[in-house]
């Protein structure tokens, strides 16, 4: 008892922005938060219902995506008529399931594109000119398996080919980093299955000046619905002035028991490690 009320205390420092009160965070601080967090905010059931991608929400020629990648400087404009968004549409995975949601505009699947997140002015020479949009579907990889998902195909006067864009309205659904709330940076980038228990994980952080080579602990919390992962760094004395230097490592990590249907957490920023890094989101 006295434990659970002393994790219950930190969770809510922790959700009140404690740490001006108790001072820097341990591993097994950001671990217990994570663990809360994702029991307690929804994200869970997001993770093992709802609709969770694991790739690329844009699709588009390999010819579409060089022009663009060779861009310095493009924008998206609108320079033919839109058509009317449907109410809601449907997604099919492969094993028959289905799923209503809402969907986002043509216009609003534009702005998704753009690296500015708006819309530029169909005058501006830079811009990329879309003057159709269909409403059609794609081939989705998501966390419960392949599907079938709805989805905008614009066409542009000046590119070689169409882009696709999912339609679904993530925001009125509701994702696993809404679920979440706000979060710090995350420490690990991505992990490698070796095999059922032992876990290649590649991390990065921060170097200060007077301490260019602090010694780095990889950390782990198992709960039987979760992997938290985590670095402890154990600094030299120095002067603390922190320089803002990235440096990344990795490590090995053997598990206690199989990693089986887990999901892997990154303690600091509470989600899940593939959400942001590299590395499965379900273990095979």
């Amino acid at each position: 008892m006295p434990r659970l009320l002393l994790t219950l205390l930190m969770v809510t420092l922790l959700l009140s922005g404690g740490h001006f009160l108790i001072g820097q965070f341990t591993f097994d601080d950001h671990a217990a938060r994570a663990v809360w967090t994702w029991r307690t905010s929804g994200a869970a059931e997001i993770w093992r219902d709802g609709f969770v991608p694991t790739e690329d929400l844009s699709q588009m020629p390999r010819d579409v995506m060089k022009q663009i990648s060779s861009d310095e400087e493009y924008g998206f404009a609108v320079a033919g008529p839109l058509p009317s968004t449907p109410d809601e549409a449907r997604i099919r995975w492969d094993d028959g399931s289905t799923m209503r949601v809402p969907v986002i505009s043509a216009r609003q699947a534009l702005i998704a594109l753009s690296p500015y997140q708006m819309e530029a002015s169909a005058q501006d020479d830079r811009a990329y000119k879309m003057t159709t949009a269909v409403f059609t579907t794609v081939r989705l990889r998501t966390l419960r398996g392949m599907a079938t998902v709805p989805a905008w195909r614009l066409s542009f006067s000046n590119l070689p080919g169409p882009i696709d864009h999912v339609a679904v309205d993530q925001a009125t659904l509701g994702t696993v980093e809404d679920a979440v709330g706000d979060h710090l940076p995350h420490d690990v980038r991505g992990f490698e299955v070796l095999d059922e228990r032992t876990l290649r994980v590649s991390y990065e952080y921060g170097i200060c000046l007077g301490d260019e080579s602090p010694t780095v602990h990889l950390r782990t919390d198992e709960r039987p619905d979760v992997v938290v992962l985590g670095i402890e760094i154990h600094e030299r004395a120095g002067n603390r002035l922190c320089a803002g230097v990235g440096a990344s490592g990795e490590g090995v990590v053997r598990l206690q028991k199989p990693l089986g249907d887990r999901v892997v957490l990154d303690a600091k920023s509470r989600l899940p490690v593939c959400l942001h890094g590299s590395g499965p989101c379900r273990a095979g």
